[in-house]
């Protein structure tokens, strides 16, 4: 063995007992046991991932389908009230239009039963007002002077009887319907005959027999009269 042969020999052997020394190739190296650890862990922890994650798909999905059930539970729900407050409301309104007619309505037969509540009175007192006009065209003008003085007083006073008492009809809404000349109108007059009068146009009342009255423009009793033939 030559001397440098020797000296190689001994410089190795230097070499390995310092990396010995250091500790470089026992098992208590933590490098070599680190990397030992994450090899020997590496395939479990990728199982174990794989794993989570498809269990939190799962969650998820089931979440999404129960909530999916519950938001159509939910909006079948909002529709059936949304029918049932539509209905209620129509109800309501139908309700209100009812006693808005009927307080309409009651409000027409307080104030009618007001002006109309005097109207059977009216026609009684209808009778007198015929009689008293009656009794006043009966009298002969001609008479009328002052060789008959008890008969002039009782005209006058027969006429200031009748003024009065139509004053009081008028202060009630009470009028006298005097139609001649006029357009017949079946609402207010009553036709007792035809008469030819070719000075006039057709359905023109040429003569009035008794007086027709209105109260406060309802006709209570129509004018008799006789018109025009067609």
């Amino acid at each position: 063995m030559s001397r440098k042969t020797v000296s190689l020999f001994g410089l190795t052997n230097r070499y390995v007992a310092a990396l010995k020394s250091r500790n470089v190739f026992g098992a208590s190296s933590p490098a070599l046991r680190f990397y030992s650890s994450e090899n020997s862990a590496q395939k479990p922890q990728q199982s174990s991932d794989s794993d989570g994650t498809n269990q939190l798909e799962n969650a998820v999905a089931e979440a999404t389908k129960k909530l999916s059930e519950e938001l159509e539970v939910l909006t079948k729900e909002v529709n059936e009230m949304k029918e049932k407050n539509d209905e209620l409301l129509d109800k309501y309104k139908r309700s209100l239009a009812d006693s808005e007619n009927l307080r309409t309505r009651l409000t027409k037969q307080i104030a009618d039963a007001k002006v109309f509540g005097i109207q059977s009175f009216c026609k009684d007192l209808l009778e007198v007002a015929d009689i008293l006009g009656h009794a006043t065209e009966a009298v002969p003008k001609e008479e009328l002077n002052d060789n008959n003085p008890h008969l002039k007083n009782l005209y006058e006073g027969l006429v200031m009887t009748k003024a009065s008492l139509l004053q009081v009809f008028k202060r009630h809404g009470l009028e006298p319907i005097n139609p001649l000349n006029e357009k017949f109108n079946p609402n207010m007059h009553e036709a007792l005959f035809e008469k030819d009068d070719p000075n006039v146009e057709p359905s023109t009342i040429v003569v009035v027999t008794k007086l027709g009255y209105k109260l406060h423009e309802r006709c209570i009793r129509p004018a008799l009269v006789g018109v025009s033939k067609s």
